[in-house]
Order: C-alpha cells, then sequence, then structure tokens
C-alpha cells in the first residue's frame, strides 16, 4: 500500500463513513462511497460519477482501490477456473471458481502460503509469508465477478468457501473483517448461509467465531480418525487433538437446519482403511455433520497416492453404514494446476 493512503477495500461501513466525514463530507457520502466500493466493485475513482471531481481528486490523494492484479487465468475442461493474482508486494495468491450446476462457488485465500504444515497440502510448501488484509480477501471476489460478468450468460458468484490458501483463523480478524464487508446489505451482499470458513482446527479460532455476530458455516479439515494418523499428516493435532477439536466443534452454535461439515481427504494406505471409516463413524455420530470425502488431488511435492475408485466407494459406504451423511467430491481442475498451493507455488 502507498504510503499514507489508506486501502477503502479494507474499511467497515462505519469506518467508510468516518474517513467521509473526515474529508469534510456529508455522512452520506461515506454510504456513497461503499456502494462504489463494495457494491459495483470499481478499480479507480473516475468511475465514481456521482461524486465530484474535486472529491476524485482528493480521493485520489488521500486513498487507493485495491492492489491485487489477475496475472494468470487457467480453465479446465470440467469448467473450473484457476486464478493467480499478484499482491502489492508482487506474492502470488489463488482463488478458484468451480461450476456445478445452476451454483457457482469461489474458494478464495486468506494467507500467502501457509504456517501449518498440512504434509498433503501444497500451499503448506510455501511456508507462512505473510497475512492478506481484509481488503486482499474482498478483492478476489471482486475481480472474479468482474472476470465471470463477460462470460455468456454472465456469471454469477452463489457461493463462497474460505478454503484457498492458508488457515483462515490464523489470519481471524482480517477474516471476520472480510466477512462484515462481504455480508453487507449495500455492499457484495452475500448470505452469511452461503459462505464457509474452513479450518484445520484451530480451537481458539473455532470458540471465538462461535461467538460473532456474522458467523458463516464451518468446515473442518478432519483427515483422520485417530490422533497418531491425524498428527502425522496434520502437526495441528499434536496441539489441538481431536478430543479437543470435537468438544469445540459440539459447543459451536448451530442455527436450525445447518450442520459442520468435515473435509476428508483421502490418500491411499494412509487413512483410507475400513478401521478409519468405522472409527470415523464412531467419532461424529452424535454430530450435526456430513462428511465431504476427497480422493487426494496428487502434486509433486508430497509422498501420498490417491486411492483407487473402488477404495473410495467402500471407505464412503461403510460411513453411510455408521450413519453418517458422507459425499464423494470428485476432485475438480485435475488438468491445470489443481492442488491448492500449486499455482502460486510456481510463481512464489
Amino acid at each position: 500500500m502507498s504510503a499514507g493512503r489508506i486501502d477503502l477495500r479494507t474499511l467497515t461501513f462505519d469506518e467508510m463513513v468516518a474517513f467521509a466525514t473526515e474529508l469534510g463530507q456529508p455522512q452520506f457520502r461515506g454510504e456513497q462511497l461503499w456502494r462504489w466500493v463494495h457494491g459495483a466493485g470499481v478499480k479507480s475513482f473516475d468511475e465514481m460519477t456521482n461524486l465530484s471531481k474535486a472529491l476524485r481528486a482528493d480521493l485520489g490523494e488521500r486513498a487507493q482501490l485495491g492492489t491485487l492484479r489477475v496475472a494468470e487465468v487457467q480453465t479446465s475442461a470440467d469448467g473450473t477456473r484457476k486464478l493467480r493474482f499478484t499482491t502489492r508486494d508482487d506474492q502470488a495468491i489463488e482463488s478458484v471458481l468451480i461450476p456445478d450446476g445452476d451454483k457457482l462457488t469461489q474458494c478464495i485465500s486468506s494467507q500467502v502460503g501457509c504456517a501449518l504444515g498440512c504434509r498433503f497440502c501444497a500451499t503448506a510448501k510455501l511456508g507462512l509469508a505473510r497475512n492478506l488484509d481484509a481488503g486482499e480477501i474482498v478483492e478476489q471476489v471482486y475481480r472474479a465477478r468482474e472476470l465471470i460478468a463477460g462470460d455468456e450468460p454472465p456469471g454469477r458468484i452463489t457461493n463462497l468457501v474460505y478454503m484457498g490458501m492458508g488457515e483462515p483463523l490464523h489470519n481471524y480478524d482480517n477474516v471476520v473483517r472480510s466477512l462484515w464487508i462481504l455480508t453487507h446489505e449495500l455492499g457484495a451482499n452475500l448470505s452469511q448461509r452461503r459462505i464457509t470458513v474452513s479450518t484445520v482446527g484451530l480451537v481458539p479460532g473455532i470458540e471465538k467465531l462461535g461467538k460473532e455476530e456474522v458467523r458463516p458455516n464451518l468446515a473442518v479439515s478432519l483427515n483422520a480418525a485417530f490422533d497418531e494418523v491425524r498428527a502425522e499428516i496434520m502437526p495441528v493435532n499434536r496441539k489441538y487433538d481431536l478430543g479437543l477439536l470435537l468438544a469445540a466443534i459440539r459447543a459451536y452454535p448451530l442455527e436450525r437446519r445447518r450442520r459442520v461439515t468435515f473435509e476428508y481427504v483421502l490418500l491411499a494406505g494412509v487413512n483410507d482403511r475400513p478401521e478409519d471409516a468405522e472409527r470415523l463413524g464412531e467419532l461424529l455420530r452424535d454430530l450435526k455433520c456430513k462428511v465431504n470425502l476427497i480422493p487426494w488431488n496428487p502434486h509433486p511435492d508430497a509422498p501420498f497416492v490417491r486411492p483407487d475408485p473402488a477404495a473410495v466407494e467402500e471407505f464412503q459406504n461403510l460411513v453411510k453404514q455408521a450413519g453418517l451423511p458422507a459425499y464423494l467430491r470428485t476432485p475438480r481442475g485435475v488438468d491445470i494446476d489443481a492442488a491448492c498451493g500449486q499455482l502460486a507455488a510456481r510463481h512464489n
């Protein structure tokens, strides 16, 4: 960010109004600014046609409108699009657009890299460079909306998942700020019910998120039903084991008809055995939840193998027999740099 200039995309609605009054403007100018920045997603002050030229010039001296640049778009045969953004400090982050019938889900990043070291994840190989600020998080949505507006017919993002690069609850304050911004009725106006935050299991973050007024759906990257296996592939389990994690999830407040999603990446010979499926059923039996089974998306930086389809089907059947809703999520974008972090890793 340029010295002395504030990125308006990082501001909440009340902060935007306060910024307008600091410029000597009436409060309604703050609302106008908000609608341009977070409703229309403009990239320049010249696009704010209901503001005077003098005010637009003043804004150009005092503020800026985002810093992300779309550096690369990869399109898969299945319609999945992977976007590589370049940040103000020339770091690469990723976002993915995933079509599914009349739904279009955007997966967004919350950090440059990740500090938590899950062994199957391409992002983990980058380590953590820094957190994204709230403006960089929300701008991924605005640049994606701009891209799909040119589709025929024009596309519309229906669902949003914080499931890209980084651990969202490791960047808690900026993620929650971005949720407030994206759900504001005069801005992007996304429904809380259509936003999901995914975590590897940072228990304090789960507990804090459950107390927020803006509260998205919760997804947990579980990936193992035994502590020793989970600790081997997900180091976070050494601090927050399955007992602590599941206790936090049981205490997480769920509105009627909402459930926690457990993501389970299947790794051949590691966590896909019949005893893993049976233990998974025992662990989750009393929770309002569903399980998404995801055959691992191979990349050259991890020593794992995707299970064969027969093993995946058997695992799914065993989980269902235990009484859990279990859905198979077919890997998308396998003909592009599909694994999370893989595209950015080539740049960074």
